[in-house]
């Protein structure tokens, strides 16, 4: 686990680990285990000094903005902010591989769509206009399923793996954390 001020995002800290089976952290990844991690990470949080628990966002980005959704699925949160996310993973599957079962064979579905219409915590959705991985139709999907106040960034020539470099991409962090969405 990681606890960190920020350069980018100016009076916020972030708080990061690795998922189970990535980088330094142990065990296999899977829908459940995340979302326990960050359930138990969430938890933590809002018991260090100074913690606000009033003023705690989720950042998820591909993956991680299925398990962050739904971890606001069962705790309180300020907002989320989403980069690429997906509207479900069965969903980004069946677009590659429409030839196989895929709901008969995919164990970790990551179905945020259905969680998003009770979603009411303001949403942040950075849209890649050119996501090789998952296509920004899916990013689409689930910011109009959004049950709260909502705003989308399309960031416009941004592949997957490059939004972060994106003029809009901080200033738009920044200015979410800075403001209520309305």
């Amino acid at each position: 686990m990681i606890e960190a001020a920020s350069a980018e995002a100016p009076g916020a800290s972030w708080l990061l680990m690795d998922y189970r089976g990535y980088g330094q952290s142990a065990g296999a990844p899977s829908e459940k285990a995340l979302v326990e991690d960050a359930l138990l990470l969430y938890d933590h949080a809002v018991k260090l000094p100074g913690t606000d628990p009033q003023r705690i966002y989720a950042f998820g980005r591909s993956l991680g903005g299925g398990v962050a959704v739904a971890l606001a699925a069962e705790r309180l949160l300020a907002g989320l902010i989403l980069a690429t996310p997906f509207d479900s993973l069965a969903a980004v599957a069946k677009r590659y591989y429409w030839y196989l079962p895929v709901d008969l064979m995919l164990k970790h579905r990551f179905d945020s769509i259905a969680l998003a219409p009770n979603l009411k915590q303001p949403l942040l959705c950075l849209v890649a206009e050119r996501d090789e991985v998952i296509p920004p139709v899916h990013a689409e999907r689930l910011f109009d399923a959004w049950g709260g106040p909502k705003r989308k960034v399309n960031l416009q020539q941004a592949g997957h793996n490059s939004t972060d470099a994106h003029p809009l991409f901080w200033p738009s962090i920044r200015e979410f954390l800075a403001q209520k969405v309305n």
